[in-house]
């Protein structure tokens, strides 16, 4: 055997890292992730949490167990800027100070998010205060998710859903769905933009479409957690809508 010597990358020059927590029914975030993202400032990692088939307040709580572990499975030499839990209805039922707890135990990182507080986050930096609400779920669902976002100052006057619990239907919603549905709900004089919630529901080619039919802000899931963790990375997100929005706002 040819025995070599080697260097090693200094840990200045690389990248900065940051982990996502994907539910194992999500089919929508990563491939989003890698569209927002600029792979040449940010490393990601990417681990996943059994989730049910079905989406109810139950099942959202009953990943907390889980979080750990999937968390624990980053590798273990891994020092993230930020990580994210990729689940906008579970933060709220389980919070997202413990969801920060719950990640933190487990891996190495700076900060922890998650699209609730992400929402939150963006409306500030936008000054958002009264957001129609669009989510593919169940009512009873969105109840503590709107009470959170009530609770931080955001309120949500107007609500829609499509009504679908089953997770595998949900990123099956369709672009014209989405449309249709998000421009009713916006047009509404009560609010001044629109939140399309849920990391699985496939959003990110609709937005500018939205955004022209009622001329307000669209703001969705996977849109403020990928600005948000890179944010708190310290990284410009490369998407140009978020870039105009909120790059330098955390």
């Amino acid at each position: 055997m040819s025995r070599f010597t080697y260097t090693s990358t200094p840990p200045e020059n690389s990248p900065a890292l940051v982990g996502m927590v994907v539910l194992q029914s999500d089919e929508t975030l990563e491939h989003d992730f890698q569209r927002l993202i600029p792979a040449d400032k940010i490393v990601q990692h990417v681990t996943r949490v059994p989730s049910a088939l079905e989406v109810s307040s139950g099942s959202l709580a009953a990943m907390e167990q889980a979080i750990p572990g999937a968390a624990g499975l980053f590798p273990r030499t891994a020092r993230f800027e930020a990580v994210g839990y990729g689940c906008t209805s579970a933060a709220s039922v389980i919070g997202p100070e413990r969801v920060a707890e719950l990640i933190g135990s487990a891996c190495q990182t700076r900060h922890v998010s998650e699209p609730l507080s992400a929402l939150i986050a963006a409306c500030r930096a936008l000054d958002l205060r009264n957001i129609a609400f669009l989510s593919p779920y169940v009512e009873e669902v969105s109840v503590t998710l709107r009470g959170a976002l009530h609770k931080a100052g955001i309120a949500t006057p107007v609500f829609g859903s499509f009504d679908e619990a089953e997770e595998a239907k949900v990123v099956r919603i369709d672009g014209p769905s989405i449309v249709d549905a998000a421009v009713a709900l916006g047009r509404n004089g009560d609010c001044d933009a629109v939140f399309l919630s849920c990391t699985n529901l496939r959003t990110l080619d609709v937005i500018d479409e939205i955004e022209a039919e009622i001329g307000k802000p669209v703001l969705s899931s996977n849109q403020v957690l990928a600005w948000h963790l890179c944010a708190l990375a310290g990284v410009d997100l490369r998407h140009e809508k978020m870039g105009r929005l909120l790059a330098g706002r955390k």
